[in-house]
């Protein structure tokens, strides 16, 4: 994972209520260096190529954080790095659909979201681009959205998406061959899976 001259990963947190931002950037500090945007275009301004994570909201008022990411995910490609180089985590109140499959972010945590649980999710994300494997990235990627919509959407909604049958077979896929490649993946999954996204 990179890191600043301290030897810590640079994580920006993004909220457009800043006492909201400001205790997730407190409880984040102690393991990592954290910088703090107050909406959409703070974060633009602030994201840069030291910041390894992004903790970010979804309904902001200046600019939705639907296209903050499709902004950093531009940024990333055009730094010539892969689809997933900055680690995004999404911390939102707002509920899930099945627009979320077509978004590219890492991993999808639905407020209230405790300390543990937001420092769970981004060092699982941190340590997999350690892994220099592309295909991890993809699969918690994937497997985050498979968990919080089974967990908000009735099963009826899933049922009728053909793009969420491509998600589970390209999950399923993913699964196999990481599963040949890594002997702890099993132990790597089921703590990934223990990490709770959805609001229920």
């Amino acid at each position: 994972m990179p890191q600043n001259a301290n030897g810590r990963a640079t994580v920006l947190v993004v909220d457009d209520e800043e006492k909201v931002a400001d205790v997730q950037a407190l409880t984040l500090q102690h393991t990592y260096e954290t910088r703090v945007a107050y909406g959409g275009r703070e974060a633009l301004e602030a994201f840069d190529g030291s910041v390894d994570a992004v903790v970010l909201d979804r309904r902001m008022p200046d600019i939705h954080g639907d296209e903050v990411l499709a902004r950093i995910r531009e940024r990333d490609a055009a730094s010539g790095g892969a689809h997933a180089d900055t680690v995004v985590v999404m911390m939102t109140a707002v509920d899930p659909d099945l627009n979320i499959l077509e978004m590219e972010f890492d991993d999808y945590l639905t407020k209230p979201v405790d300390a543990e649980t937001l420092h769970s999710s981004l060092e699982r994300q941190l340590d997999t681009r350690q892994e220099e494997d592309p295909r991890l990235a993809e699969f918690f990627s994937t497997v985050s959205k498979l968990d919080v919509l089974e967990s908000e959407l009735p099963p009826s909604a899933l049922a009728d998406s053909e793009e969420y049958a491509q998600l589970e077979r390209r999950a399923q896929t993913l699964g196999e061959e990481l599963d040949a490649a890594y002997d702890d993946f099993d132990e790597i999954v089921d703590t990934f899976r223990e990490i709770s996204r959805g609001s229920s």
